[in-house]
């Protein structure tokens, strides 16, 4: 089970953190990602990190403003979105899959709820 959480309403140029929390003992073998969908979109691929953490990939729409982590011990995985658009407005899903490229494609084994991030101008 993944659950998101910190989204809300933000201004453009500033920074939220999500995180996402991963029940079940096996975490640690598990890459993982975000994805986000925004109104009458379909949903794309954000980040992730592959299981051990260290090596990210991120959206070409997204790198050097975001940054993902992962804490093996703690079972979490952390969004940092600095200098956010409006464009970044979206639901917010973590994603979890043993295999890194079916979150790159947006097709893991696992989702969570969403969370929602408002940018405004």
């Amino acid at each position: 089970q993944l659950v998101e959480s910190g989204g809300g309403l933000v201004q453009a140029g500033g920074s939220l953190r999500l995180s996402c929390a991963a029940s079940g003992r096996t975490f640690s073998s598990y890459a993982m990602g975000w994805s986000r969908q925004a109104p009458g979109k379909e949903r794309e691929f954000v980040a992730a990190i592959k299981r051990g953490g260290g090596s990210t990939l991120y959206a070409d729409s997204v790198k050097g403003r975001f940054t993902f982590s992962r804490d093996n011990a703690k079972n979490m995985v952390y969004l940092q979105m600095d200098s956010l658009k409006p464009e970044d407005t979206a639901v917010y899903y973590c994603a979890a899959d043993q295999v890194l490229h079916n979150i790159v494609v947006v097709t893991p084994e696992y989702w969570g709820q969403g969370t929602l991030v408002t940018v405004s101008s």
